[in-house]
């Protein structure tokens, strides 16, 4: 699980796996139908996605190997333009990056829990998300033996309910759609369509979380040789499991089922197994989104730690107890999501969240060509990961996140300019930052 003060790669992979998979997956696809009618090109949508993932975990995991501390995107812009630009992407990540998707994430726990049982057991879903949450965020807080076991056995779980829901509908279908698994006549069209397009918005949306293990780095056994590894074996985990759901999605149901519809798991089931399917899958949904709970709540308060090290005004966050978990920043993360929770006020903020976190990402990858020009390879060259295919995956995946954030900006400008004043208010708080701390040393 967890040795000493350190998390085991497994946990790291663990954390990567968990943060991926939550609710995208088991919610998007019916969306995508009502453009998409096509098997062969719903299913490439999930592979184009899953490629420029793996771009982005191959290029972080030269940048994890070469800049080996915990903090993900703050630490690595921080050090490849300039710490203001990593405090900006901190900034996101302390005020919506990590507790609202922790919350919606509870709530959406809550939901899935309630259907399966509300007819037996009415259960208050605000309460059972905070209960959730606030669980969660004392076992991580104790140390790392407990936060490693509990997220190691919730994303085997995981992983495990979700290959036995694949098994079952599969067998179980006693009238089976035709799923393409080469193009056929039309697809070519479909691959180059703005409703292609469109749709890859959301499923790079459904990856989000494959740079996970960026932020616990500094507590991973040996970071730089496992980090790379676990950034590449966690995605590859990803893909295949995407696949594997959505394959089985268009196997079991046809698509005029599915399309414009949202509880796609629920509905699959309860088309396969019947009206008590459907509760069991209500249930096991609500047991696979622990993990996304718990994953969120390990990796995010990391970078709220390291900025509290580097800021002398945020040092609280940087506290730690006797095992070296920053407690401090845990539960503040933690107590976040719980506000979110009660005052349901996190919907807005997930509209634009996706735009700012996909633009923290972008400049990242592009940093590694940053460190390349000015380090050189460095003395590390023979011990530090290096991209395989340099520098094609970085190429691909800021064409892929450029394009999707373009495409956002021209048509939804509103949510665009939202992050814009966000980060504004994110430099003018590194501003006022850095004078304090100026004045304090003075």
């Amino acid at each position: 699980m967890s040795s000493g003060h350190r998390y085991t790669p497994a946990t790291a992979i663990a954390v990567v796996v968990a943060n991926m998979v939550g609710t995208g997956v088991f919610t998007s696809i019916g969306f995508q139908i009502i453009d998409i009618k096509s098997s062969f090109a719903l299913l490439m949508l999930w592979l184009v996605g899953g490629i420029a993932a793996m771009c982005g975990a191959l290029t972080y995991a030269e940048l994890a190997s070469r800049l080996p501390r915990s903090g993900g995107e703050y630490h690595f812009l921080s050090k490849t333009y300039h710490p203001a630009v990593g405090f900006v992407s901190g900034w996101v990540s302390l005020t919506v990056g990590f507790a609202a998707p922790t919350a919606l994430a509870a709530m959406t726990f809550a939901a899935y829990l309630d259907s399966a049982l509300g007819e037996l057991l009415p259960i208050p879903r605000k309460a059972a998300a905070v209960l959730l949450v606030a669980v969660i965020t004392y076992v991580h807080g104790r140390n790392h033996a407990a936060s490693g076991g509990l997220q190691n056995w919730f994303t085997i779980l995981k992983v495990m309910l979700i290959g036995l829901f694949v098994l079952s509908v599969f067998s179980a279908t006693q009238s089976p759609q035709t799923v393409h698994l080469l193009p056929v006549e039309g697809d070519g069209a479909i691959l180059m369509s703005s409703a292609f397009a469109v749709s890859l918005i959301y499923v790079n949306y459904a990856y989000t979380g494959w740079n996970a293990a960026t932020y616990i780095t500094g507590e991973v056994e040996n970071p730089e040789r496992s980090v790379p590894l676990v950034l590449i074996g966690g995605t590859a985990i990803v893909i295949v499991l995407y696949l594997a759901l959505n394959a089985t999605f268009l196997y079991a149901v046809p698509m005029e089922a599915l399309e414009g519809r949202i509880e796609i798991g629920v509905i699959v089931a309860e088309h396969t197994f019947g009206t008590l399917g459907a509760m069991l899958m209500g249930a096991l949904l609500s047991l696979l989104l622990i993990s996304t709970v718990s994953a969120m709540l390990m990796a995010g308060p990391r970078v709220l730690q390291i900025i509290g090290e580097d800021f002398r005004l945020f040092r609280l966050l940087a506290e730690k107890n006797s095992g070296g978990v920053p407690r401090t920043a845990i539960y503040t993360q933690g107590g976040l999501a719980i506000a979110f929770i009660i005052t349901s006020t996190f919907d807005s903020v997930l509209v634009f969240s996706g735009f700012t976190l996909g633009l923290s990402s972008l400049f990242t990858v592009l940093g590694v060509f940053v460190l390349r020009w000015r380090e050189g390879m460095g003395e590390d060259a023979a011990s530090s990961y290096r991209t395989w295919a340099y520098p094609l995956p970085p190429v691909l995946y800021s064409a892929i996140m450029l394009w999707t954030l373009l495409f956002i900006t021209v048509n939804r400008p509103q949510e665009a300019a939202v992050a814009g004043v966000v980060i504004v208010l994110g430099l003018g708080c590194y501003a006022i930052t850095e004078r304090l701390s100026s004045r304090r040393e003075a």
